[in-house]
């Protein structure tokens, strides 16, 4: 059986992801996550008995490395970290501290025989984009802001394992997933909850700002391709929407769909951390999923007929 390490497995995605390697019945999946930003109720169960919820801070070295020698993994996704933008902008030291969580990764990882580390990176990397759309190796990395700092410092802290201790690794820099078990505050599910509400919806500055958004069937088929396929080992891949909208437009089509009388709210833009454009360079991304990408409307339908989570 390949026994599988998911840090941050209560949270959205990463909880999706153990889900999907969870319905192979050959993998043993293990979930951790110190329950700060990720809910018990996103991690899921299996027909095949196969998934373990540890209550856990990657954080800290004693925690985490108890489970790792109850267990002695073969692949750890690390996916554990503080995010949300108005969270990690009001909370800077808190994300610092998951430095030490990488580190233990890490350490561990090494210390006890795992084969490969994929590593839950960010587009906040990229900063105002200098390059577009946003390549891999040929965009500068030129954010400041505290969250994409400490992601930029994994992934150097991944290539300096690999260089010098050949453990393995996977870099997957997300750019905006959305879906059904997403937190109520990011902005999909948050203009979703708005709108079903008829509250008004919020838009930082003027909404010309641009994201792409990528369902998260398609985040999670990329990722576990990669896995299953090993295909871009010690390497880069961006994951993320190739249509580029405002998000005057992604308010706008939310009302649409689904009837609602919200108005729509412009306050003072955000001081940092709003970037004016951002659109992935998705190339490798297409070679791990041979189909064409959930259409936005599509993903908002999917997301407004399930809506579970964001209600609550």
């Amino acid at each position: 059986m390949t026994r599988i390490l998911i840090t941050g497995g209560a949270g959205f995605i990463g909880s999706c992801l153990a889900e999907k390697l969870a319905s192979n019945p050959e993998n043993l999946v293990v979930i951790v996550d110190n329950l700060r930003t990720g809910e018990l109720k996103k991690v899921p169960q299996s027909p095949h008995d196969n998934i373990r919820f540890i209550k856990c801070d990657v954080n800290d070295y004693r925690d985490i490395s108890a489970v790792f020698f109850a267990y002695k993994f073969n692949y750890v996704f690390h996916y554990a970290a503080l995010v949300g933008v108005l969270r990690t902008l009001q909370n800077p030291v808190a994300v610092l501290d998951d430095i030490a969580g990488i580190e233990n990764i890490l350490k561990l990882s090494k210390n006890t025989g795992v084969r490969r580390v994929y590593f839950s990176s960010s587009s906040e990397v990229y900063g105002e984009p200098v390059e577009f759309p946003q390549n891999e190796h040929t965009t500068p990395l030129n954010s400041r802001l505290p969250y994409a700092i400490v992601k930029n410092v994994g992934e150097a802290y991944l290539r300096s394992y690999y260089q010098e201790f050949n453990l393995e690794y996977t870099i997957f820099r997300f750019f905006n997933t959305y879906g059904p078990k997403q937190s109520k505050d990011f902005v999909i599910s948050k203009f979703i909850r708005a709108a079903l509400r008829n509250d008004p919806i919020t838009i930082y500055g003027d909404g010309s700002q641009t994201r792409t958004f990528c369902f998260i069937d398609d985040n999670i088929e990329a990722c576990t391709n990669a896995f299953y396929n090993n295909m871009y080992i010690n390497d880069v891949v961006n994951v993320g929407g190739n249509i580029e909208i405002p998000i005057l437009e992604v308010a706008q089509t939310i009302i649409r769909l689904t009837g609602s009388q919200s108005e729509i709210r412009f306050v003072d833009p955000l001081e940092e951390g709003d970037m004016t454009r951002r659109k992935p360079d998705t190339t490798k991304m297409s070679k791990l999923i041979n189909r064409d990408l959930v259409k936005f409307e599509d993903g908002i339908s999917k997301v407004i007929n399930d809506t579970a989570f964001i209600l609550q």
